[in-house]
C-alpha cells in the first residue's frame, strides 16, 4: 500500500510540474505576441548587423528601446544625396564641411582643447521647399556618420514611462554607433516652446531630451550631434535655440543658385544643347529648389505628349525628343506656385463671403 501511494504521489508530482512548465511556456508566448516592439526588434537586428558590418566592428549590445529606435537608423552608404546634388548654397556647405562634417571624419584633429570640440548641434531654417532636408542627408553621406531619422510617433508609446525611455534610446544607441548624428525634421512640432495646455507625455519627452542634450557635453569629444530642421524657428523653445549653437538660414535661391540648381536637375536628363539656365533662371524668380523641381517634371511631359500624338497620326518613333528650353519657357508661363494659388484662392474667398453677406444685406 505504501508503494502504490509513493508511486502515486510521484506521479502527481510529475504533472503538477508538466502542467506548470506547459502554463509557464504558454504565458511566455502570449507575452511575446503581445509585445508592442517584438516586429521593431527583428527589424532592427538586421539593421545593427548591416551597419556592424560596414562599420567593421562587433554586432553592438542593445536594450528592447535600442532596438525600437535602431528602425530609424539610415546607413549612409544608403543615402544617394551628396553636396555635388545640391544646387547653389556654396557657403553654407563650405561652413557645414568645416563645423561638421570635418569633426566627424577627422577626429584627431579636434581631440585637443575646448575651442575645437565636435559641433553637439546645428539648425538648418528657412522657407520649405529650399533644401534642408536634402542638406541633412547629405552631411550624412559626406561624413560617413550613422543618420538617426527621429520620428516622434515611434517615440510616443501607450505604457506609461515608456516614451521617455524611448527618448533615452536614442541617445544611448547614438552613442553606441558614433560617429552619429541625430536628425529630427520639422523640429517645432516636437521641441516647440512650452505650454501649460501641453500633454504631460509630451512634456516629459521635451524634459528629457533636453536633459540627455546636456549630458552628452559631458563627454566633450563625443561624435554625437543632433541636427534639427525647420520653417519656423521662432516656435522654438528658448532651451532648445541654446543647445543649438550653430544655425544657417537656407532662404530662397538667387538668379545664379537657381541656374545651378536647374544644371543639377538636368544633368542626367536628356536635354537639348543650347539651353540658357541663366535666362530660365531669371523667370523663375521667387521659386524654391521643389519648385524648380516640379517644374521640370512638367516639362518632361511635352516630349512625351508629342510622341504620343504622333503615334495617333500613325507617325511612330522610336523614342521623345530631348527636352528643350521651349518646353521649360511654357510651364513656366502657365503655371502658378502652389503657395501664391493658395493664398489668391484664399483673397478670392474671403471676397465672396463678404459679397454674399452684402447681398444679404441688401435683401433684408
Amino acid at each position: 500500500m505504501r508503494g502504490g501511494s509513493s508511486d502515486t504521489r510521484l506521479q502527481d508530482l510529475i504533472l503538477y510540474a508538466a502542467s506548470a512548465a506547459l502554463s509557464c511556456l504558454v504565458l511566455f508566448v502570449g507575452l511575446r505576441q503581445l509585445d508592442p516592439n517584438r516586429d521593431s526588434s527583428k527589424k532592427a537586428l538586421e539593421h545593427k548587423k548591416e551597419i556592424a558590418k560596414r562599420l567593421g566592428r562587433p554586432l553592438i549590445q542593445t536594450n528592447p528601446y535600442e532596438d525600437v529606435v535602431a528602425c530609424d537608423v539610415v546607413n549612409p552608404d544608403h543615402i544617394d544625396v551628396k553636396f555635388d546634388s545640391i544646387g547653389g548654397l556654396d557657403a553654407v556647405k563650405q561652413a557645414l564641411y568645416e563645423l561638421v562634417i570635418l569633426p566627424l571624419r577627422r577626429p584627431e584633429l579636434f581631440s585637443r582643447g575646448k575651442l575645437l570640440c565636435p559641433q553637439k548641434g546645428v539648425l538648418l531654417y528657412g522657407p520649405p521647399g529650399t533644401g534642408k532636408t536634402m542638406l541633412a542627408k547629405a552631411i550624412a553621406k559626406e561624413s560617413g556618420a550613422v543618420f538617426i531619422n527621429v520620428k516622434v510617433s515611434n517615440l510616443m508609446s501607450k505604457w506609461f514611462g515608456d516614451a521617455q525611455k524611448l527618448v533615452t534610446a536614442v541617445f544611448t544607441l547614438a552613442y553606441k554607433l558614433q560617429p552619429s548624428i541625430i536628425f529630427i525634421d520639422e523640429v517645432d512640432s516636437f521641441l516647440g516652446q512650452r505650454k501649460t495646455t501641453d500633454h504631460e507625455a509630451l512634456t516629459n519627452m521635451k524634459t528629457e531630451f533636453m536633459a540627455l542634450w546636456d549630458g552628452f557635453t559631458t563627454d566633450k569629444h563625443a561624435r554625437v550631434m543632433v541636427l534639427a530642421a525647420t520653417n519656423r524657428p521662432s516656435k522654438l523653445d528658448e532651451a532648445i535655440l541654446r543647445r543649438l549653437p550653430q544655425a544657417f538660414e537656407i532662404g530662397l535661391p538667387n538668379r545664379k543658385e537657381r541656374a545651378a540648381i536647374l544644371k543639377v536637375i538636368l544633368k542626367d536628363e536628356k536635354v537639348k544643347d543650347g539651353i540658357d539656365y541663366d535666362h530660365i533662371a531669371g523667370l523663375c524668380d521667387g521659386s524654391t529648389g521643389s519648385d524648380l523641381l516640379e517644374l521640370c517634371k512638367k516639362a518632361a511631359y511635352f516630349p512625351i505628349r508629342e510622341l504620343l500624338d504622333n503615334e495617333k497620326t500613325g507617325n511612330l518613333s522610336q523614342e521623345a525628343r530631348p527636352l528643350s528650353q521651349l518646353d521649360l519657357e511654357r510651364v513656366i508661363a502657365t503655371t502658378t506656385k502652389t503657395n501664391v494659388a493658395a493664398n489668391e484662392y484664399n483673397i478670392l474667398s474671403g471676397l465672396s463671403v463678404q459679397r454674399g453677406s452684402d447681398d444679404y444685406e441688401t435683401l433684408d
